[in-house]
């Protein structure tokens, strides 16, 4: 590990995307909540407002992928997504709480533009870039993914604090944070000096991707069969890891406290120790992808989460739902990296990005349009926890044509091979 933090290209990336996900965690963690808790919408409108964010997000993630591509590893768009981000304080206190009230469409329409454009599409495009960076440069990716998960942790134990005492806390503290990671991305670029350079870069991974690719290249990773083999299964899995943590979850776990107050404070707590073993497992499923292979790893993260969504459904005290929310960490690990790296392992690399984004974010989105609103009406009429039951179901679906659809570590590997201990 401290040779690791000798490597100035890990450690611009880590702070970068630490900063990233600290500034997005310190408000998204308690969306769901303020939408329910402080401006009162029900269900069914809170999956309207998340069904109209993963629309633009779908659309921009497309957009944010090629250009990233094109890029290579550029931080331009980076740069301006963190200008947008410094503005989520004013827009949300002065602009999106009003408009929502008085023209709920129209706040929820504005609202999805800017939260995609600054967070949403955001947030995959700052994980492509870390792994692209760590691929050229020397390191892991997980273990550079972590600090976010860290960053996320950090931010959500505040919020749980912050949004107590004003819930618009949270969302200036994020603009706050926003200046700084603008900073960072405009001054701290270790790839100018070209000693450091020399030292740390993968000679074949820089010749690699010399050229970018062309756009006739990106528009064909939808001609891949496979890749929509993958669309269909993340559709059915990884759609519900936002319906269920952040659109449903948050306001459930609440009303097991006798206050609103103290319910919000557990959950800041909550969601916080879950983030940080999240980063533990971020840096440890790195060598778990090494012992077990990229297809068991994305496996075992799929049992994980039907038995995790289920037994909130069947638990019914405070205790044994945080114990059951605390599989989150190796869950969502093992999906997420998994699911990387069986990208960069059956796939181009060049188009690494674009794969990202419309194999796993996008196809998410799609998930969270087709279920957001129906899943919110369901849950309106048959309570959380016959919801949560239906979810499990859904997803232990997923499980099922998963074992079918992943390809063997050793089977078409176009991409970077694996290195199995």
């Amino acid at each position: 590990m401290q040779n690791l933090f000798k490597n100035p290209f890990y450690r611009s990336s880590s702070l970068i995307i630490l900063l990233f996900f600290t500034g997005w965690g310190i408000w998204w963690s308690f969306f769901q909540i303020w939408l329910t808790n402080t401006l009162g919408f029900s269900g069914a409108e809170v999956g309207t407002i998340y069904s109209f964010n993963s629309a633009v997000t779908l659309v921009l993630m497309f957009v944010y992928g090629a250009i990233q591509d094109k890029l290579g590893i550029k931080r331009t768009l980076l740069i301006i997504c963190a200008i947008l981000q410094m503005l989520l304080g004013p827009f949300f206190s002065w602009v999106y709480a009003p408009l929502l009230h008085s023209h709920f469409y129209l706040g929820t329409i504005l609202g999805s533009l800017y939260l995609s454009f600054a967070f949403l599409a955001a947030s995959p495009t700052f994980e492509a870039l870390t792994e692209r960076f760590s691929r050229r440069y020397g390191f892991e990716y997980g273990q550079a993914r972590a600090w976010g998960s860290f960053g996320y942790a950090v931010a959500a134990l505040a919020a749980g604090f912050l949004f107590t005492v004003n819930p618009n806390l949270v969302f200036w503290s994020s603009s706050a944070i926003a200046t700084v990671l603008l900073l960072i991305l405009l001054f701290d670029k270790p790839a100018r000096h070209p000693e450091v350079l020399a030292k740390y870069v993968d000679k074949e991974e820089n010749e690699k991707e010399k050229t970018g690719p062309s756009f006739k290249e990106i528009l064909s990773v939808f001609k891949m069969k496979a890749l929509w083999q993958i669309v269909i299964y993340i559709i059915l899995s990884w759609t519900f890891y936002t319906v269920f943590d952040q659109q449903m979850f948050p306001q459930f776990f609440t009303q097991f406290f006798a206050t609103k107050a103290a319910g919000q404070q557990m959950y800041g707590i909550l969601n916080s120790a879950e983030v940080f073993l999240e980063a533990i497992m971020m840096a440890c499923v790195p060598w778990v992808m090494k012992k077990v292979g990229v297809r068991k790893t994305l496996l075992l993260g799929i049992i994980i989460m039907v038995v995790r969504i289920g037994g909130c459904g069947l638990v019914t005290n405070p205790f044994g739902v945080s114990l059951i929310k605390l599989l989150h960490a190796p869950e969502t690990a093992l999906f997420a990296l998994g699911l990387f790296r069986y990208f960069t392992l059956h796939f181009d690399t060049k188009v690494s990005a674009t794969l990202y984004m419309v194999g796993y974010q996008i196809a998410a989105q799609v998930g969270q349009i087709i279920f957001s609103t129906p899943l919110g009406d369901l849950r309106d009429h048959i309570g959380y926890s016959h919801t949560f039951l239906v979810i499990s179901g859904i997803v232990a679906i997923a499980g099922i044509y998963a074992t079918f659809i992943l390809k063997k570590d050793n089977q078409d590997v176009n991409g970077q091979p694996l290195d199995r201990d």
